[in-house]
């Protein structure tokens, strides 16, 4: 069964083959694959790396992890799946509800008009019109 590592803190220029050469160092069967920028083409910063067995993982995290490459120390470690890692706010990957947003000062439509106060989908706008009203008679 294949594990799959996170490989992070890659400097965001670097020769590829240098970094396989580092993991047939340890063994063969890891392969490895960068995760790009899509504007600039550039490394983010970390990679996955397929291996063939767990002996093999192990190796790899135990030799590899915190080694120098490039200016940066490495990180390695196994990869969590998608579904067993907690989300963040921000990340709606995997998520089955949506959170709820902060309250915010927005005018929000109302389904249900109140006949006592102004339509609240028109408050903003009638605050204008009552400025622009106070102005005009100001003006005269």
């Amino acid at each position: 069964m294949s594990v799959r590592l996170y490989v992070g803190n890659l400097p965001q220029t670097f020769d590829a083959k240098e970094l396989e050469a580092l993991f047939t160092g340890v063994g063969e069967g890891v392969r490895f694959k960068i995760v790009n920028d899509r504007d600039t083409g550039l490394c983010r910063g970390f990679g996955f790396a397929n291996v063939d067995d767990q002996k093999l993982a192990e190796a790899v995290i135990a030799e590899l992890n915190g080694k120098d490459f490039g200016g940066n120390t490495l990180r390695i470690e196994i990869s969590e799946r998608r579904d067993s890692r907690s989300t963040t706010p921000g990340d709606r990957r995997g998520q089955t509800a949506p959170q709820q947003r902060p309250a915010s000062n927005k005018v929000v439509h109302a389904d249900q008009v109140d006949s006592q106060g102004p339509d609240p989908r028109w408050a903003g706008e009638l605050a204008k019109l009552k400025q622009l009203l106070d102005s005009q008679k100001a003006a005269v």
